[in-house]
């Protein structure tokens, strides 16, 4: 929220919103100010209530809001100001603001940070037991083959036997604990199964053998990938008379899933969960590619962990599914989640058991929560209930501040100023046609458009239509949805439009390339050039006290700017690269002076001058290069109207 005229002069009086305070100003101290204190630094935060700034200011709120009111400012006692808004009114009551660096409580924990965190040392750490999550279609026996693995019976209490909750438990195989994360296979469910992915170690991609890969098996291969981590094929029901390994191995194949003994690095075990054969096998493999990985964590620190799950029991209140992911969990630990906080009344492990503590790796569900938080979010222990309750609340502010200025939007546009500010280095799509023909071509226009800098990566393309679940993939990878003759089913559009996702619809394959290469034409580093402007030549040096040496100088050709780039060459050599921090002729500072004229110039960070030296004056200009596009020959016109005209796969 920024008032109306902050930029402007405000009232009859002339003053204007408030500077930069000065660098001896900020050397002071910020205590709590109080109403007369005129010309006291006041420390504000980036985002603060209404009611904060007026204990702050030691005024009442009433007098807060006559202040905002005069600068054309509407707001309540517990609504949330940013720095911009509560500096002008600070200075209004005659004090010098500050904005203060973020208080103990924001740096708790980032909102989403990575699996592991990296501050660790590495003699803290200690291995910890994998987690492997089971993926693939629906129907296809990935719960089946936990159960055989926990010697249980999961499935029969699951309605209309598909899984409808990610399922996390610890067993042990040859006393090696390992964590198995059950996520559903129907593609009703692939938000929960996009989860699962994001805080595994290993994913087991299970494929019925009779069935082969279908439109869920993609999805998960391109989740996992998305996630980032190793890929180990279960190929189930190979006891079925209808099973094929063959055809499910090059269907596997053809999605980028090279087996090892058709020499590729994707481990695949042929099982069957009916008779447990083979399975066996599959708990090896997984313990030989999580041996590889390393993986450690620092039990003895606070712990971190992610929400699976969380619901809101009737008898119990909010509870939630824990995956730790470094440090230990006790109970009575005050914990953030998100939006929400609290202090850890009661764990309990998979089977029901009561827990006083679990370590990396290890899923609880816990009680004490004071709300029912997102799933996905980060758990992380803090120092003591007060310290929770204020981090809380010092996030819902800061959140409440970004809203209010920034949206999160996924379109080329977002994108192109996202990369020119080095956050983003490549162009996710999400690819969807009218027919499966159709996907080759566009691919490889699209494809053909990556260069050494800047990689577009179609991170799933299919046929069909376009749905929520290629919209939340957009999302987690943030990308753009292209539709190739594709529309989108209205789950899929009402999505987009909450989540700020971008669709674009294409009939024609070369607009399409057109669009994605101005979007590669802002990805790319722009090469930058030194344009002269001028030069000037020093023919006298006069020392002015305070400022140091100036240059008398005569300008030879071009003009010298007052903040241009400046070089100072003498006998060819460069001897300082710097900025023209002034500009005067005989008494009058001036912005520029044209050649033939002669003036006084100080440099910011140099006054070594002599007599004779050149002052060359430049100033940098940017040009982005161009991508290479495929060539629009007869042959090309041609592959893409036999994909246009191909049946549906």
């Amino acid at each position: 929220m920024t008032p109306r005229g902050a930029n402007r002069t405000r009232r009859a009086g002339g003053r204007r919103a408030p500077r930069a305070v000065a660098s001896e100003a900020a050397a002071q101290p910020a205590a709590p100010a109080s109403a007369g204190g005129a010309g006291r630094v006041l420390q504000i935060p980036r985002a603060l209530a209404v009611k904060e700034l007026a204990d702050l200011l030691g005024v009442s709120p009433v007098e807060v809001i006559k202040e905002l009111m005069k600068n054309g400012v509407m707001a309540s006692v517990n609504q949330v100001v940013d720095y911009d808004t509560a500096a002008i009114v600070a200075h209004d009551l005659g004090f010098e603001p500050q904005e203060s660096a973020a208080p103990e409580a924001a740096q708790v924990a980032p909102e989403r940070p990575s699996t592991l965190p990296a501050e660790e040392d590495e003699a803290s750490l200690q291995s910890r037991p994998p987690v492997i999550t089971i993926m693939g279609h629906v129907d296809h026996g990935k719960t089946s083959i936990l159960d055989v693995i926990r010697q249980t019976h999961v499935t029969a209490e699951e309605v209309g036997g598909i899984t409808q909750h990610i399922g996390a438990y610890q067993v042990e195989v040859d006393s090696r604990p390992i964590t198995f994360i059950d996520t559903p296979g129907h593609e009703a469910f692939t938000t929960m199964r996009a989860r699962g992915a994001q805080v595994t170690d290993i994913a087991v991609l299970v494929v019925a053998a009779d069935d082969g890969v279908m439109p869920q098996t993609v999805e998960a291969i391109d989740h996992a990938r998305a996630a980032g981590v190793p890929i180990v094929v279960a190929l189930n029901k190979t006891d079925l008379a209808g099973a094929n390994q063959d055809r499910v191995k090059h269907q596997l194949s053809e999605r980028g899933l090279v087996i090892e003994e058709w020499g590729g690095d994707t481990v695949c075990v042929p099982v069957s969960a009916r008779t447990g054969e083979g399975l066996k096998d599959l708990v090896d493999n997984l313990l030989v590619v999580a041996e590889v990985q390393e993986l450690k964590a620092n039990p003895h620190r606070p712990a971190v962990g992610a929400i699976l799950e969380a619901e809101l029991d009737n008898t119990r209140g909010p509870m939630a599914t824990v995956l730790v992911h470094t440090g230990t969990l006790h109970q009575g630990d005050a914990v953030v989640v998100g939006g929400t906080w609290g202090k850890v009344k009661a764990m309990f492990d998979d089977r029901g058991h009561r827990l006083k503590s679990a370590g990396p790796s290890q899923p609880v569900k816990i009680l004490g929560l004071q709300a029912v938080p997102l799933a996905g979010e980060t758990l992380e222990v803090v120092r003591d209930e007060r310290l929770a309750r204020s981090s809380v609340e010092e996030r819902q502010r800061q959140r409440e501040a970004a809203a209010a200025s920034e949206q999160r939007v996924f379109s080329l546009e977002a994108l192109f100023g996202e990369v020119t500010a080095g956050k983003v280095r490549d162009l996710n799509v999400i690819l969807k046609t009218d027919v499966q023909g159709s996907i080759e071509p566009v691919r490889n226009s699209i494809e053909r458009l990556s260069t050494e800098q800047v990689k577009v990566r179609i991170i799933h393309a299919a046929s069909g239509t376009i749905t929520e679940s290629d919209v939340m993939l957009a999302v987690a990878s943030k990308g753009i949805v292209v539709g190739f003759s594709a529309r989108p089913e209205p789950g899929a559009r009402r999505m987009a439009e909450a989540e700020g996702v971008d669709i674009r619809y294409y009939e024609v394959i070369y607009e399409l390339v057109d669009d994605v290469e101005k979007a590669l034409l802002g990805l790319l580093e722009p090469v930058y050039s030194d344009v002269i402007d001028g030069h000037a030549e020093v023919r006298q040096v006069f020392r002015i006290r305070r400022r140091g040496n100036v240059a008398g100088s005569y300008v030879r050709d071009g003009t010298v700017s007052r903040g241009s780039l400046v070089r100072v060459l003498r006998d060819g050599q460069v001897l300082a690269d710097t900025r023209v921090e002034s500009l005067r002729r005989f008494t009058e500072d001036v912005r520029e002076v044209q050649d033939g004229y002669e003036c006084g110039i100080s440099l910011e960070g140099f006054d070594d001058f002599g007599e004779g030296d050149v002052l060359e004056l430049y100033h940098r200009e940017a040009s982005r290069p161009t991508a290479a596009r495929p060539a629009r020959t007869a042959e090309g016109r041609a592959s893409a109207a036999k994909g246009r005209s191909a049946p549906g796969g």
